[in-house]
This record gives structure tokens, sequence and C-alpha cells, in this order.
């Protein structure tokens, strides 16, 4: 019998974006690109409405709005009221974890300077990973894994990573690595929510927050 890989199911709903970004490195790999992996390459400047800083801002925070008015909507009571707390829990590490990486190795942004191995400079260098990235994927992965079963439609999830990833290399904030990078804390984040039995976050917040408003009412 053959065990199966977590990973495997996990990784499915973002092949879109896998086989986006491996387009991205092949081009690269043909316009004399660089970084660690060999596939960074600062794209040509794009910041019209669609692509715009002030509208991927608006994604990241009104994503996290909408799920935490989910969480103490719903509780963590039922399917998807864990699965929404579950996604809280995964938001908030992976957000954890993007600052910790960002602090630490401190990237020049390619809108900064065309040196995609200028890491370690200024403290107000925060390129690698992608917050923004490593946010939106942290909260889609859970609902993904929970409901990808009974729901393929679910997987449409994974275009709004793949959205966010495209705006974020036209308005030359990141690196094709640091997309990278943030996708893989994103979905490791939301893995390792998923897989618990309850929510972190539910535990510690006071009753009322998981009993949810809808329940209490």
């Amino acid at each position: 019998m053959f065990l199966r890989n977590p990973l495997s199911s996990t990784l499915r709903p973002y092949r879109l974006l896998l086989a986006m970004l491996l387009c991205a490195q092949c081009a690269s790999a043909l316009a004399d690109a660089s970084g660690p992996l060999g596939i960074d390459r600062r794209l040509g400047y794009d910041e019209s409405a669609m692509w715009s800083a002030n509208t991927l801002k608006t994604i990241e925070v009104a994503s996290a709005a909408l799920l935490v008015s989910a969480a103490v909507y719903e509780g963590n009571n039922g399917r998807l009221g864990k699965t929404v707390w579950k996604s809280v829990d995964a938001m908030l590490l992976g957000d954890l974890t993007a600052a910790i990486g960002k602090a630490a190795f401190r990237r020049q942004r390619p809108i900064d300077g065309n040196d995609p191995n200028a890491f370690f400079q200024s403290s107000a260098d925060t390129s690698f990973p992608s917050g923004e990235m490593t946010h939106i994927t942290a909260i889609v992965t859970p609902f993904i894994l929970e409901y990808q079963k009974d729901l393929p439609a679910i997987w449409l999830l994974g275009a709004i990573p793949a959205y966010v990833a495209a705006g974020k290399l036209k308005t030359q904030a990141h690196w094709q690595t640091d997309i990278l990078a943030g996708a893989v804390l994103g979905i490791g984040a939301g893995w390792w929510a998923h897989q618990r039995d309850s929510a972190w976050t539910a535990t510690v917040l006071p009753g009322g927050f998981s009993i949810g408003y809808r329940k209490s009412f």
C-alpha cells in the first residue's frame, strides 16, 4: 500500500500558478536573468488600474477583514467555521514568517535597483519574501484543502494568488523568487493549520468569538 503524500493534494490547486512561474523562469533564462535560482528579472513597469499597488493592497486588507468577520460570525463550530478559523491561523503564521524573512534577508526591490542579488542591504529593503503572496496564499489554502473533493470549483481560489503574483512582478515590487518563496510559505502555513484538530486562535480568544455571532443571536 502506498502512502498518500499530503503535499501533492496541497499543490494541486496551484498548478496554474506553478506553471506560470515555470514559464516565467524559462523566459527569464533567455533574457539575462539572475538571482539565487537564476530566474529573477525585472519586468517592464506597469501600474495600470488592474495592477496598481492600491488595488493589490485593497485585496490584502479586504481578504483579512472578510476572513476575520467570517470567523466571528461563524464561530469555531461546524466544518465551515473550523476551516475559517484555521485560515485565520494560517494568515497570522504566514504574515509573521514573512515579516521575519524580510527583516533577515533585507533584499532590495526591483524598483529600487536592478540587482536581484542585492541581499542584506538597508533595513528599509523588504523584498524577500513577498508578504502579500504569503498572506493571500495562506488564507486560501485551508479552504482548498478542506473542500477540494466536495467542491472542485474551490480550486478557483488559486487564481487570487496568481493575480497578486502577476501584479507584484508588473509593479516591480518583487522578484520572481520573492513570489515563489511567498507561495511556499503561504502553502506551508495553510497546510499546517489545516492539519490541526482545531484552530489555535479560536482557543486563545474570548469564548464569544469562538461561539460565533450567528449562534449567539
